[in-house]
């Protein structure tokens, strides 16, 4: 291939523009209004627009997509992960437009992207499975014999899903129609799937994967394994390779399952398997993943191998790379734009300081530069940072020296967390379970972080470097705008993003879409309680009323877009 468009954008759309401009492969980018300024469009050898910031219009919207790929003479698409990675009818719809799909083929990803399906598919090659429901739940009464039958607590899993989307916790027997609902809408809103099921639940377990690659001729190949155990809300923050503290038969049991599950759907590609790890000699098939993870990254270090370009070798026909050795340890954090204080609400807006950590062993892969604006359209990942060192204690204390180095204002970011999270016992000890750090979370988080400038009434313009009498002084411009403009307000609690202009009004805090209404005008609400659940940078936010007292109007429906501090509902008066 010549040619390759990148359906992509931030961190992962730059980290494949890369690898295509070191293999000599021209390559194309795309871009929503509110990604013009992003750097994978400036660093691209083409750029195209393909509509405005709501991913369905732009990023997701297929036929565009295709357009751009036969209007640029492209030869291939690399989807990256996420928006249009693992959808099946997108692969048809390349390979039927003449382009080639760079990834598995349609019946793979579709096989293995219904969790349903794909727990049948590790189970009839005798990988085990996590205890569950063998079809899609339809009905609450099933939900209801499924948790009686297994006992509490059980977890209701979008069968559609991934990512950490589309899963609820049921804890309780009055906890389940909610959780059934909850799930189901998640499902539909990010997977156009409302199927779910039921799994038994874990609460001290390890999340590890495979790396595996498979080629036309059916060779599959395990690169190794992945620890991922550092999540909240079930989402991964920090991952490491090797797992530490991973007996060597496991590991071996842990590579074989996962070869036998690719190639027992002729898996041609790179792809991740994940397991659920509980102890020594026990571990449970999750899911495969048929693309290429976040964190395919610290596999690269130790490897030394590019997984950006073995997806590309295996999708041209190409064999799959053999020879695999592995040194050192690697350790990869996710930067996001997020307030862990604010139970992680997403911090869309300016970043007006950003430097980068660099030295030997640590590389950053990243979305985002000095000025430049995070939208609240996407997800909420700025950068990642990995370091490599040959053993796993160095590597911590490398990674830490390069947080401390890493300098991002105007926006909140998880930094803070991730290096508390590095000095705990727990991670140095490779005791972290899945839940580990949702369980730890308030006396790790600190103080809230500062709202961006905006919110005091001043709007940052410049910054200058300015020295007087032999001293250096950093100078920053700022300029009043109107009240009206300004983003005040404060939050409920840990748990609710509410920001509230009056006690008489819930606005929003984020640009986002409404997904839930939980009261109506008439409504009695506490102090705190959730009145809406607004999705930004996919994550489920709830917005609280500010107090006791009663819903007067509502002022947006279901499916609606939200801007930051709009109206959503008036309270009645005091």
């Amino acid at each position: 291939m010549r040619k390759i468009l990148v359906a992509n954008r931030g961190e992962i759309a730059r980290r494949i523009i890369r690898t295509l401009r070191e293999m000599g492969i021209t390559s194309v980018a795309v871009y929503s209004d509110v990604d013009r300024e992003a750097p994978h469009v400036w660093e691209s050898d083409v750029a195209y627009r393909i509509g405005p910031p709501p991913a369905p219009e732009s990023y997701l919207n297929v036929e565009e997509l295709i357009r751009v790929g036969l209007d640029s003479g492209s030869d291939g698409i690399h989807p990256g992960y996420g928006f249009l990675a693992e959808n099946a009818a997108f692969a048809e719809r390349v390979a039927s437009a003449g382009l080639t799909f760079i990834g598995p083929s349609p019946e793979a990803i579709r096989r293995m992207g219904n969790k349903i399906e794909a727990r049948e598919t590790a189970a009839s090659v005798e990988v085990p499975v996590v205890p569950g429901t063998s079809r899609a739940v339809t009905s609450l009464s099933e939900a209801e014999r499924f948790a009686r039958e297994h006992g509490l607590p059980v977890l209701i899993k979008a069968g559609g899903g991934g990512g950490g989307r589309g899963i609820r916790l049921v804890e309780s027997a009055e906890q389940v129609a909610e959780s059934l609902d909850r799930a189901a809408r998640e499902a539909e809103t990010y997977f156009h799937n409302a199927e779910v099921y039921l799994e038994r639940y874990f609460p001290r377990a390890r999340h590890i994967e495979v790396q595996v690659s498979g080629d036309i001729e059916g060779t599959v190949v395990a690169w190794g394994e992945r620890d991922c155990s550092v999540q909240r809300r079930r989402q991964k923050l920090i991952e490491e390779t090797p797992a530490p503290g991973l007996p060597p038969s496991d590991r071996g049991h842990l590579l074989e399952a996962a070869r036998a599950c690719a190639a027992s759907i002729g898996y041609v590609g790179v792809g991740t398997v994940e397991f659920l790890y509980i102890e020594p000699g026990q571990f449970y098939f999750l899911e495969m993943n048929t693309r290429i993870q976040v964190e395919h990254t610290v596999t690269e270090q130790v490897t030394g191998l590019d997984l950006v370009r073995e997806s590309i070798r295996l999708a041209s026909g190409g064999p799959a790379e053999t020879r695999i050795e592995a040194r050192g340890h690697a350790i990869e954090a996710r930067i996001n734009a997020e307030d862990p204080a604010r139970n992680f609400a997403p911090g869309p807006g300016l970043i007006t300081r950003y430097v980068e950590p660099g030295g030997p062993g640590v590389r950053v892969d990243s979305g985002v530069y000095q000025g430049f604006v995070m939208p609240g359209s996407y997800d909420s990942l700025m950068s990642k940072v990995i370091a490599w060192d040959v053993d796993r204690e160095r590597t911590r204390l490398r990674l830490l020296r390069a947080l401390r180095e890493y300098r991002i204002e105007g926006v909140p970011t998880t930094i803070p967390l991730i290096e508390t999270v590095l000095r705990s016992d727990a991670l140095r000890e490779a005791k972290v379970t899945t839940t580990w750090l949702d369980d730890h979370l308030q006396g790790m988080v600190g103080s809230p972080q500062p709202e961006p400038e905006a919110a005091d009434g001043l709007t940052e313009a410049r910054r200058f470097d300015v020295e007087v009498n032999g001293k250096r002084f950093l100078v920053r411009l700022h300029e009043d705008i109107p009240p009206s403009k300004t983003k005040r307000g404060r939050v409920t609690g840990p748990s609710r993003a509410a920001s509230v202009s009056s006690s008489n009004r819930i606005t929003s805090r984020m640009h986002g879409t409404v997904v839930a209404i939980r009261k109506q005008p008439g409504d009695e609400v506490d102090a705190g309680e959730t009145v809406f659940v607004v999705e930004a940078m996919k994550m489920e936010n709830e917005l609280a009323a500010p107090r006791a007292g009663t819903i007067s109007s509502i002022a947006v429906s279901v499916g609606d877009t939200v801007e930051v501090d709009q109206v959503l509902a008036e309270m009645a008066a005091e």
